[in-house]
């Protein structure tokens, strides 16, 4: 490769970008330390340490159908953002899906033809709806709400003690089995309550069939304004996923793992053993979804051409 070409390629900003945010993150870093050592700011975080108490009634640790909860969602995030960015950077698509108007989904007007990307994305994100549903009913029926929903205003200076933990790599103890950390709370209330049904109004208003059906809406929630929000949004899971699982494995592996895949509050190689297996299945989802497998999918329920 020229150097001129290399210049060209997507290769070439990072050069410039990783650097520069190594050095933003040190500046972070010593920014913090400095912070931490002034009276009024150790004054602060001996009042909000970071933690803010559980609603009487929350309970210890996690229960089995989390763990599954848990793997379903990773597994369907991953192919809803990987969809997601095949639809947005695949010029020309390598087949074409239009469903067949019988039974149910019947409608008066012809069905739209969309890629196979499109209905790879608008396919997985229903069994990722369907998911969240189940979610959501489980979240509130066992309490387990409580551990991810504020109650309090005192999240926010916890919020803003833990990040300070964070920034200044003293982080804070790690208490998943029993308490989250108020930016941990934070965090999961955002991506469970707020991203996830953005990222499914946004959808809804921009999938094909139903932006025609939805024209009413067009003043109200224009199809523009979905397509600003989609994007950001999806950066936002990656951005999430990203730091969620890095600090998983920087602050005690084998503990973590074992409360969301084991459901036990130990060091033993259960939880490890059961992410590495729900790791291999990705893998092999992510090699078996070519283009020609989700074409014979698809073709169960619509004509599929090339």
């Amino acid at each position: 490769m020229s150097l001129d070409t290399f210049r060209q390629s997507r290769w070439f900003s990072l050069v410039w970008i990783v650097p520069a945010l190594l050095v933003v993150a040190a500046i972070v870093v010593a920014v913090a330390i400095w912070l931490r050592t002034l009276p009024g700011v150790q004054s602060f975080m001996t009042d909000y340490p970071g933690r803010s108490a559980l609603p009487a009634g929350a309970t210890e640790g996690f229960p089995a159908w989390l763990a599954w909860q848990h793997f379903f969602n990773s597994f369907f995030i991953l192919f809803v953002i990987r969809s997601g960015w095949l639809i947005r950077t695949t010029k020309r698509p390598a087949a074409y899906w239009t469903r067949n108007n019988t039974g149910l989904l019947r409608t008066k007007g012809e069905p739209q033809r969309i890629s196979i990307h499109q209905w790879f994305h608008i396919s997985i994100n229903v069994l990722w709806l369907l998911n969240g549903v189940v979610l959501y009913v489980l979240l509130f029926a066992t309490n387990q709400w409580m551990r991810i929903v504020p109650v309090s205003w005192d999240i926010f200076p916890n919020a803003v003690s833990a990040g300070l933990q964070y920034a200044s790599l003293n982080w804070p103890v790690e208490m998943g089995w029993v308490n989250y950390n108020a930016l941990q709370t934070l965090a999961y209330f955002v991506t469970v309550f707020v991203a996830a049904p953005l990222a499914v109004l946004t959808g809804l208003r921009m999938t094909p069939g139903l932006a025609a059906r939805w024209k009413p809406l067009e003043r109200v929630f224009p199809v523009q304004l979905a397509r600003l929000l989609h994007f950001p949004i999806m950066v936002y899971f990656v951005l999430f996923i990203i730091v969620h699982v890095a600090l998983v494995l920087l602050t005690g592996a084998l503990n973590n793992l074992n409360h969301m895949y084991a459901i036990r509050d130990d060091q033993s190689w259960w939880g490890f053993g059961l992410f590495v297996a729900s790791l291999v299945v990705m893998a092999v989802a992510w090699v078996a979804a070519k283009p020609s497998i989700l074409a014979m999918i698809a073709g169960l329920s619509g004509k599929v051409r090339r």
